[in-house]
């Protein structure tokens, strides 16, 4: 299995640090290389319930902000996952560094995820363990440097940064679920003044907003999360029914509605941000 793997994603706005906020859609991408199709037991449309459809495309709306978009599918690699969220089982060898067994891994959503939407087997036979190794040199390093480096930019320049890592779900269950779910992995990743704005602002949509339950952020909400030193990341999960037609992968009345509230957020949070107090662990460290 060998393609040439170009950039495994896009950037748009300004990235020099003249904004306090980074967003990011992980989740969205939906190219997938053709040796990977050829070695891979599933459909594409198959292969595409495992995406966040069209987060990207709800984010165009956002001006000057720096927006990440994935390319790649997430069947194909997972951004939001730790390198070494590996199966050992998955390859013919060795796979590289030291992998870690996770709740995540043993259900075959690891960094190379085995199963695919609805439990169903990826690959047709075990992978090279040098795929692995080329996936993440060209992809995931790239992408989480990226992010390391624009929220570096905006701290220096603001002494805080923030970074919303959007994504989409499916309806969770119960006869009123959360239409939104924002995620600080239980108080550790954001300051509270941050989160509660957020949460203002979905509510003030007319949507039901949950927290931490049942998404509490994944490896980018935790691994880039430094709250004390002035970044700051929150996840943001909004049903997918508010957007699209989930049976045809097509924009749902509701998108423009949904796209617009991400473009005003980003608005609100750019606005607010100084008064929000996030640098201030920072500076007290300092005196």
């Amino acid at each position: 299995m060998v393609d040439s793997l170009g950039s495994g994603f896009s950037v748009s706005g300004d990235g020099d640090g003249r904004w306090p906020l980074v967003m990011a859609s992980p989740h969205s991408g939906r190219d997938y290389p053709p040796a990977f199709l050829a070695a891979t037991r599933l459909g594409f449309a198959q292969l595409r319930r495992a995406e966040d459809p069209m987060v990207d495309t709800l984010l165009e709306g956002v001006a000057g902000v720096p927006v990440l978009r994935a390319r790649y599918g997430r069947a194909f690699l997972d951004l939001n996952r730790a390198e070494d969220e590996l199966d050992p089982a998955m390859f013919d060898g060795p796979p590289p560094g030291r992998p870690r067994a996770t709740e995540r891994v043993a259900a075959g959503l690891g960094v190379l995820p085995r199963v695919a939407a609805q439990g169903l087997d990826i690959y047709r036979r075990k992978l090279a363990p040098d795929e692995a190794r080329r996936r993440l040199a060209a992809i995931h390093r790239p992408w989480h440097s990226r992010i390391a480096a624009l929220l570096a930019a905006a701290r220096a320049r603001h002494g805080h940064a923030i970074l919303l890592d959007c994504h989409s779900m499916p309806q969770p269950a119960g006869s009123l679920p959360p239409q939104v779910v924002i995620g600080d992995r239980h108080g550790t990743t954001a300051a509270p003044a941050l989160v509660a704005l957020i949460e203002a602002h979905f509510r003030g949509c007319g949507w039901r907003v949950a927290r931490n339950i049942p998404y509490a952020g994944g490896h980018t909400t935790e691994a880039h999360a430094a709250p004390a030193a002035g970044i700051h990341t929150v996840q943001i999960e909004i049903d997918r029914q508010l957007y699209m037609d989930v049976g045809k992968f097509v924009p749902g009345p509701g998108f423009d509605a949904v796209a617009d509230a991400f473009t005003r957020l980003a608005v609100r949070l750019v606005a607010a941000a100084p008064a929000l107090g996030l640098g201030a662990a920072l500076r007290e460290a300092a005196e």
